[in-house]
């Protein structure tokens, strides 16, 4: 058997007599940027998130870039955020002229360590970054709290958590702007590039529009220099079809996270994931840890099972970071769980007899 890391193909099939009807429609009528849809989907997921706007941007690191200049953070600025993440989540904040600073994570979550947060404030910090990771959110309201108190700005990078819940809040909704990426490999993923920002603050949306349009505030007329990150029509067009089914695309992922749960549960050498009594999770990710993950990931390849790995260098050990003089043994828990985490397949689509299989094989691999 041959089971697949996320399987786009079957999700396709399902929407297909829905989707190419509304992309042959922009092309027929030339609508590529801009236009019914672009507008459509924005007030769609303002609603779907419960926020006031919602700024359709090129990508997910367009989103973040946009969101943080938008509240004016730039040049000289620190921004505390966590080192177990993709790097676009750090790249937005260095394009943005500021400097990423990291802390650890929480041992069980793997999301930003709320309490040690504050130590790594100086009076250069202006914003926090936390991350909602495989699709649960950090803890928040300790965040807020603390953001509060010291006057910084909170930009959620949701990028992983299309409907994830916090104590029956959004992701994305708390902070000053939610960002979130449309990868086509996300719980909402367009067949390209896209991204979008959620707020509920009317100047920072207007910012961002301009932001992504060349700072323009209407065609010709330039307050500012800004940038080429315009959500298209035809993605919008996509995610339009995609986003109405994408509660129960979430359930169903619960659901199969669960299944794994059920599967997995009591087996001695893996370590299975936390969902936070705060959260609700919509398993981007389904991320197992393991002492011995590499030759774990090799048997389940050798078997026809795809697995991924998020994020097996932290962003602290990159060579891109290099100037930043963080060492080996800086953020422990980082470092641990990076040598050990594993993604299994998860996609709504996987099959009970696809899951059995992995956990059989998963189980044949730690009691041989």
């Amino acid at each position: 058997m041959n089971i697949p890391f996320l399987d786009l193909k079957a999700q396709y099939q399902q929407i297909k007599a829905e989707v190419l009807p509304v992309v042959t429609h922009a092309m027929e009528n030339g609508a590529f940027i801009g236009g019914e849809h672009v507008v459509g989907f924005e007030r769609e997921f303002a609603a779907f998130c419960g926020s006031r706007f919602c700024i359709g941007v090129g990508s997910g690191t367009d989103a973040l870039r946009f969101a943080l200049l938008a509240r004016d953070i730039g040049p000289g600025d620190e921004v505390i955020t966590v080192a177990n993440t993709f790097i676009a989540t750090t790249e937005a904040i260095s394009q943005a002229g500021a400097r990423p600073v990291f802390v650890d994570v929480d041992p069980r979550t793997y999301t930003i360590d709320v309490s040690q947060i504050e130590a790594r404030i100086t009076t250069r910090t202006r914003a926090i970054v936390p991350v909602h990771l495989y699709g649960q959110p950090a803890d928040m309201d300790p965040i807020l709290d603390l953001a509060a108190h010291r006057n910084l700005v909170v930009i959620e990078d949701a990028c992983q958590a299309h409907g994830a819940m916090y104590k029956g809040r959004k992701a994305g909704t708390m902070g000053a702007a939610g960002c979130f990426s449309f990868y086509p490999g996300k719980n909402l993923g367009a067949f390209g590039e896209a991204g979008a920002v959620v707020t509920q603050n009317e100047d920072t949306a207007r910012k961002i529009r301009m932001l992504r349009d060349h700072g323009q505030q209407e065609k010709y007329v330039h307050l500012m220099e800004g940038y080429n990150g315009r959500l298209d029509a035809i993605q919008a067009a996509v995610l339009r079809v995609k986003l109405k089914r994408l509660a129960a695309w979430n359930q169903r992922r619960h659901d199969r996270a669960k299944t794994y749960n059920d599967l997995l549960s009591g087996i001695a050498g893996i370590t299975l994931p936390f969902e936070a009594g705060y959260a609700t999770s919509v398993y981007h990710l389904y991320v197992i840890l393991s002492d011995r993950r590499d030759e774990l990931c090799q048997f389940l390849s050798q078997h026809g099972i795809a697995t991924g790995l998020h994020y097996p260098i932290p962003l602290h050990l990159q060579k891109a970071y290099a100037g930043m003089e963080y060492t080996k043994g800086d953020f422990p828990v980082t470092e641990h769980v990076a040598e050990r985490l594993l993604s299994l397949p998860l996609f709504p689509e996987l099959t009970d007899t696809q899951m059995a299989y992995v956990a059989e094989h998963i189980k044949m691999f730690l009691h041989d």
